[in-house]
C-alpha cells in the first residue's frame, strides 16, 4: 500500500498476556467491524458490541460501571456535566403536564431547569420543606411524576429525610431522584434507602481536581436504566473519554479525600461559628443545624462544602473573598483547594429575591468548600481577611 494509505491504517497491538494497570483510553468515535451486521446491533442494545462512542465508549462504560458499583445500581449513564444528567433524566422522565415534587433547597442549575420544563411543556412543580411526610402526601397528585431531592442540598446543607418520603412516593407510582454530589457514595448512598435514580455532578468530588466537567446518573432498575438509555443517546450530553479516564482516576482517591475534606470542614465551620462578622453557619455537622438530627439517621459523614452568612450581606462577602489568599474564588466545589463564591450572584443567579429566601439564602450568604490543605492555614486566611470585613 501506499504510503498516504498506511498512514490512516495505524493499528495498536492487543496486549496478549498482560492488563494495563489503568483504564485504557478509547479516544475514539467510531469502531469497526468485521461483520458489518454487528454495527447495528451495537447501535440498538447498551450492552453489546460498542460502535459509536455516543452510544458506548469502553472508558466510558468503566466509569459508570464504577460508581453504578459504588451506589448500589444497576447501571449508569455517563454525561458530559452533571447538568447534563439531570437535564437529560428530567426529560425524559417528564411530558406535557406532569409534576414533580421537589425540596426547596435545590442547586440553581436545577431549579432553572424545573423552571423552563415548567414554561416550556406546562410541567407543574411543587415545593416542599422535605421533612414531613404528611406534607408530601399533600402534595401528591394523579400526574405527579418524580420526587426529587438533595441528599446534602447546594448550599444550604439542608438534608430531606429520604427514608421517610422514598416509601410514599414510591406507593404513589412516583420515582425518587437524589442529587448525591455533596455526600457521595462515600458517606451516603440514596439507593438503599428508597431512591431510584441518583444523580451526580461528577465535576466536584467524583472527579476532586478541578480538570474534569462530567455528570452521572445512576439506575437502581435496569429495565428503567435501558429505557433512559435510549433517551440519552438521542439527548447527547454524551461524556467524553478522556473526561471519564479523568473522573476514573479521581474515584481512587475519592474515600481518603472525604475523609480529609470531612475532618477540614469540621474544624473551618466551628472556628467560623465563633467570629463576630459571621451571623450564622450552616453545616449540617452542627447539632444546631435543623437538618442534624434527619442526617444522622441515614447520612454517615458531612461533605467539605457549606454555607454562611456575613453580618454585613453583600458588601461584607465581596471584601471578604478579595481579601482571601489560600481560599479561590471560584464557581464549583470538591476539589483538593478551597473554594468560595457568593450564591446569590453566581450558582443561584436565576432565582428572584423571594426564590432565594424561599430557599434559605440571602445578599449576604457564602458558599465555601473547604479542600484538602492543612486547615490551620484555611483558618489563618479566613481570619485575616474576616479582620478586615470586621473593620
Amino acid at each position: 500500500m501506499h504510503p498516504e494509505t498506511r498512514m490512516v491504517h495505524i493499528s495498536a497491538p492487543v496486549p496478549d498476556g498482560s492488563v494495563p494497570l489503568s483504564v485504557p483510553i478509547y479516544q475514539t468515535s467510531s469502531f469497526a467491524f468485521d461483520d458489518p451486521e454487528l454495527i447495528a446491533d451495537g447501535l440498538h442494545h447498551p450492552d453489546r458490541a460498542y460502535a459509536y462512542s455516543r452510544f458506548a465508549n469502553p472508558t466510558v462504560r468503566a466509569l459508570e460501571n464504577a460508581v453504578a458499583d459504588l451506589e448500589g445500581g444497576a447501571a449508569a449513564i455517563a454525561t458530559s456535566s452533571g447538568m447534563g444528567a439531570i437535564t437529560m433524566l428530567l426529560n425524559g422522565l417528564l411530558g406535557t403536564g406532569d409534576h414533580v415534587i421537589a425540596q426547596r433547597d435545590v442547586y440553581g442549575g436545577t431549579h432553572a431547569q424545573l423552571q423552563d420544563l415548567a414554561n416550556r411543556f406546562g410541567v407543574q412543580v411543587t415545593r416542599i420543606g422535605g421533612h414531613d411526610p404528611e406534607e408530601l402526601r399533600a402534595a401528591l397528585t394523579p400526574r405527579t411524576r418524580v420526587l426529587y431531592l438533595e441528599t446534602v442540598a447546594n448550599p444550604t446543607g439542608h438534608v430531606s429525610d429520604l427514608p421517610a418520603l422514598a416509601p410514599i412516593a414510591r406507593a404513589a407510582g412516583v420515582l425518587t431522584v437524589v442529587d448525591n454530589t455533596f455526600a457521595t457514595p462515600i458517606f451516603c448512598r440514596p439507593i438503599e434507602h428508597g431512591a431510584d435514580v441518583v444523580v451526580h455532578s461528577a465535576t466536584k468530588f467524583l472527579g476532586g481536581h478541578s480538570d474534569v466537567t462530567g455528570g452521572l446518573a445512576v439506575f437502581a432498575d435496569r429495565a428503567r436504566y435501558e429505557k433512559l438509555w435510549e433517551h440519552a443517546v438521542e439527548f447527547g450530553a454524551t461524556a467524553d473519554p478522556f473526561a471519564a479516564w479523568l473522573t476514573i482516576r479521581g474515584l481512587h482517591t475519592l474515600a481518603l479525600r472525604m475523609e480529609r475534606h470531612a475532618a477540614n470542614v469540621a474544624r473551618v465551620a466551628g472556628w467560623l461559628a465563633g467570629h463576630p462578622a459571621v451571623a450564622a453557619v450552616r453545616w449540617p455537622g452542627d447539632p444546631a443545624h435543623p437538618s442534624h438530627a434527619v442526617a444522622a439517621g441515614f447520612v454517615s459523614g458531612f461533605p467539605g462544602a457549606f454555607c454562611f452568612d456575613l453580618a454585613g450581606g453583600h458588601d461584607a462577602g465581596v471584601r471578604l473573598m478579595s481579601r482571601l489568599r489560600v481560599i479561590r474564588a471560584a464557581a464549583s466545589l470538591g476539589s483538593t483547594g478551597s473554594l468560595i463564591l457568593h450564591p446569590a450572584s453566581t450558582t443561584h443567579r436565576q432565582l428572584t429575591p423571594e426564590q432565594l429566601q424561599e430557599s434559605h439564602l440571602s445578599p449576604g450568604t457564602i458558599r465555601i468548600a473547604i479542600g484538602i490543605e492543612h486547615p490551620d492555614d484555611l483558618v489563618a486566611d479566613l481570619e485575616q481577611a474576616l479582620d478586615v470585613v470586621v473593620r
